[in-house]
């Protein structure tokens, strides 16, 4: 219960700092967060530096702790993501993500075809056809799970921890897609070829091919959000 009334509360502020109703500046004091949202002292203050390790709010001596302008925000705490995609500025959000995804995944890409462990070509497949099996089906959920991991497995692949850390900021951008219905209610056949293209290259060690299939993946995201996100010519 206590886990619950935490998450409850940080999602409450969180989402209010990123839509703007929390501006900047604005100071967060733990008795009034108490009687707000019913929650005990402890349940408050351990929000409040929940919130302060996200850089969203920062502690000022005789003032307390305030609201941090966007620039000094961890970009790419998943929570954070979570609240963006959930706002009025998803559409922003979903354009920042495409970007950071379109510099990221083809040159993991690319190092996964010259570094990933023979077990790892071979899930990489594996999912490939997964991925073909539940798009035919339009098993968006299953399809999901898939394609979180197909991505997941390129990044960590690459042997570069850091592109692997951004696994968790490329899953909440795919959930949210699916979430919010910013997905085509069938899985596009040249995504899913593209899927299985970077595994067939990753698996041979092509790392130019692997890096070409990845960014057809990411551009063909970028434009099927942008299509969706953009209201029709009345």
């Amino acid at each position: 219960m206590a886990d619950g009334t935490h998450a409850r509360v940080l999602d409450a502020l969180g989402s209010a700092i990123v839509r703007g109703s929390l501006e900047p500046g604005a100071v967060l004091r733990v008795e009034e967060l108490q009687q707000r949202y019913d929650v005990s002292r402890t349940v408050a203050r351990e929000v409040v530096r929940a919130l302060e390790g996200m850089g969203l709010t920062t502690s000022k001596r005789r003032v307390g702790v305030t609201v941090r302008e966007s620039a000094g925000w961890n970009h790419y705490d998943p929570r954070l993501i979570r609240w963006q995609l959930d706002g009025p500025g998803r559409a922003e959000a979903l354009r920042t993500l495409t970007e950071l995804r379109s510099a990221v995944e083809p040159s993991a890409a690319r190092f996964a075809a010259l570094r990933a462990s023979p077990e790892q070509r071979g899930r990489l497949r594996a999912l490939a056809t997964r991925l073909a099996g539940t798009a035919k089906a339009r098993d968006l959920g299953t399809f999901l799970g898939h394609d979180i991991e197909f991505h997941h497995l390129v990044l960590t692949a690459s042997g570069n921890p850091m592109f692997g850390q951004l696994s968790e900021v490329v899953a909440e951008v795919l959930t949210g897609r699916t979430g919010h219905g910013l997905m085509p209610p069938e899985p596009r056949p040249e995504a899913v070829a593209w899927h299985a293209e970077v595994a067939i290259a990753i698996e041979a060690g092509e790392a130019s091919r692997a890096e070409r299939a990845m960014a057809d993946i990411v551009v063909q995201a970028r434009d099927e959000i942008l299509e969706l996100l953009t209201p029709p010519d009345r």
